[in-house]
């Protein structure tokens, strides 16, 4: 695509290229991914161009959630953990405070694992309990536990729900789209809309925004390392 239409939220420098590889359909949408050949190259600043970035990946040299990416344009997005172990990369894909896809370097504990939201859930056959993800994840579970807006920490390793945070009053949520994207705020209250449409929370700080902007991020304080504020 031209550089001009790429989404805000890409990192891209003005006036430096005129086209920009746009990612394949994936787990992620246009505005919260970018290709993976984009990521290493301009993000990463593992390489020059696009051809080196391209046999970086045919190496099997770039991991996303554990796994090695095998499609140059295959979606990077919000909350991947992008590894590169030759060059000692280890990060987590976030929003800056000012709307924009930003790689957050993490310890190789915090690499192991994923915050995703609980966007749906469906009883399959058997009588399990689907989870349906953010990020493309489905989880099956024997009890019926958790609810719609909550978030839970994944392991990579064989899906397991290693942590609980429920959507509720005093937790943190980072905001990824609306005027507030890429900040952090602390729910006060959620009022339940009596209509079709999400509900509306409210913050500490007066403001609110629709829950489905929201991604609780930890209990109490946030469970991932954030980017830092800029200026």
């Amino acid at each position: 695509m031209k550089r001009l239409a790429a989404p805000r939220t890409w990192p891209l420098k003005r006036k430096v290229n005129v086209w920009v590889a746009k990612q394949s359909p994936g787990a992620h949408s246009l505005e919260e991914s970018m290709a993976a050949v984009t990521v290493l190259r301009d993000m990463i600043g593992a390489c020059d161009t696009a051809r080196e970035a391209k046999r970086i990946i045919g190496n099997r040299e770039m991991f996303v959630d554990g796994k090695a990416v095998k499609n140059p344009k295959m979606p990077v997005g919000f909350m991947d953990v992008v590894c590169v172990p030759k060059l000692g990369v280890v990060c987590r894909m976030l929003l800056t405070d000012k709307g924009k896809l930003v790689l957050v370097p993490i310890d190789e504990a915090e690499a192991k694992w994923k915050i995703c939201k609980i966007e749906n859930k469906t009883v399959v056959k058997g009588g399990k309990f689907q989870l349906n993800l953010s990020g493309g994840r489905n989880v099956l579970l024997d009890e019926n536990k958790y609810k719609c807006g909550d978030s839970l920490k994944i392991a990579f390793e064989g899906q397991k729900v290693l942590e609980h945070f429920p959507f509720a009053e005093g937790c943190p949520v980072l905001i990824k789209e609306g005027s507030h994207s890429g900040n952090v705020k602390t729910v006060k209250e959620v009022h339940v809309v009596r209509r079709s449409g999400p509900n509306v929370v409210v913050f500490s700080d007066g403001t609110e925004t629709v829950t489905d902007n929201c991604i609780v991020i930890g209990a109490s304080a946030p469970a991932i390392k954030l980017p830092e504020a800029s200026e």
